[in-house]
């Protein structure tokens, strides 16, 4: 049987224990990464492979148990029978007359567990499993972290800015350190160091040196999100939001239905006075929100998505391909098309429809006005 050793670090469990609840790891995870790492260091000190090597870790007794298993032999090999038994296995061989001396019983062909103290490891041993442990602890807390990370995917953060450059703004998100490029911050906007701000976590995947988040201010749902805290209806499920299309800093087309006939989502959305549309606008630093009612006609949706402007009629020219041609008043077509069609393409791409837009006269600015999909 393998003798139980106590570790040569005192109080060592105690230790590992406060460790555990100081980077809020579990006492579990950090017991297998130095069972991991004990194993390593009798493995290069004995010249033994994992396979013939276990340690134990007790916690009621608080004690490791470390032993190399060996096959019982009555003589080793002659060299003319080194087919039978390659060079390797010579090293997982133990006579019976040496076995016979930790367990009397033992009988050739059994295998026979040889406990070693912690002691035996060596001085090398030891520096090679502290170097180990080291290394296990940094990934167990790297493993912590990412889990911890990758539950708040496609949710909204709260983030301290820690530093502002040319090419991006890095951020602090608890015991995470993140990065928010230029392309993911909304045009025009100021950030500036000690500030906190709502990030939208748009992946975490794992990384050499911990997670690797990737955070945006433009992403669409950061206002999905957003909406769902400030509007109680969307949070408990009675209004939906279907699409949310958005350029940001500039404007946002937001479809909610309601799956109560009795709640208009709409007006939910915008709050009493408009009070809840106007928090969620300063949120995002005087963005403008469109909310539109969503429909699964899809001359209705097309209609009421290009507000503000008024739409005539809605014809769909090809369904498969989803072409779509909207008729506007001739003094409505600027309104419809927008400040460089942007009206026009957050449309498209709240409704999946590509949209030729025309004038009610049928000739003004026809052969210019078209609305697509960038």
């Amino acid at each position: 049987m393998a003798s139980k050793v106590k570790m040569p670090e005192e109080n060592f469990f105690d230790a590992l224990e406060m460790l555990s609840r100081e980077r809020n790891i579990p006492t579990e995870d950090l017991l297998a990464k130095i069972a991991k790492a004990m194993e390593s260091a009798v493995k290069k000190d004995y010249d033994v492979d994992d396979d013939h090597i276990s340690v134990v870790a007790d916690t009621k007794a608080r004690r490791f148990s470390v032993t190399i298993q060996k096959e019982v032999v009555e003589a080793y090999p002659e060299a003319d029978d080194e087919a039978l038994y390659p060079e390797p296995d010579l090293r997982h061989l133990i006579l019976l007359e040496d076995a016979r001396k930790i367990q009397k019983n033992i009988k050739v062909g059994d295998v026979i567990s040889i406990p070693l103290q912690t002691k035996e490891f060596g001085r090398i041993a030891a520096q090679t499993a502290k170097h180990v442990i080291r290394q296990g602890l940094r990934e167990a807390e790297r493993n912590q972290i990412l889990t911890e990370m990758q539950s708040k995917s496609h949710e909204i953060l709260s983030a301290i800015v820690n530093s502002v450059d040319a090419n991006k703004v890095t951020l602090s998100i608890g015991r995470t350190e993140a990065m928010l490029p230029v392309s993911e911050q909304v045009p025009g906007e100021v950030l500036f160091e000690g500030q906190r701000i709502k990030v939208y976590v748009v992946d975490v995947l794992p990384g050499d040196r911990g997670p690797k988040v990737m955070l945006s201010r433009t992403h669409p749902g950061l206002v999905k999100r957003i909406f769902e805290m400030e509007v109680p209806e969307i949070f408990d499920g009675t209004v939906e939001i279907k699409a949310v299309s958005r350029e940001a800093g500039q404007r946002t087309k937001l479809a909610v239905w309601s799956k109560n006939p009795d709640v208009d989502p709409v007006g939910a959305c915008i709050g009493p006075k408009g009070t809840r549309v106007a928090h969620i606008v300063d949120e995002l630093n005087g963005e403008k929100i469109d909310i539109i009612r969503y429909s699964e006609d899809p001359c209705e949706f097309i209609s009421a998505a290009l507000s503000p402007a008024n739409v005539v009629k809605v014809e769909i020219i090809d369904a498969e391909k989803k072409n779509a041609r909207a008729t506007v008043p001739d003094h409505q077509l600027s309104l419809a098309i927008g400040n460089k069609g942007q009206n026009a393409r957050l449309t498209a791409r709240l409704t999946g429809y590509n949209i030729d837009i025309h004038p009610e006269s049928g000739y003004y600015g026809e052969e210019t006005e078209q609305a697509e999909e960038n």
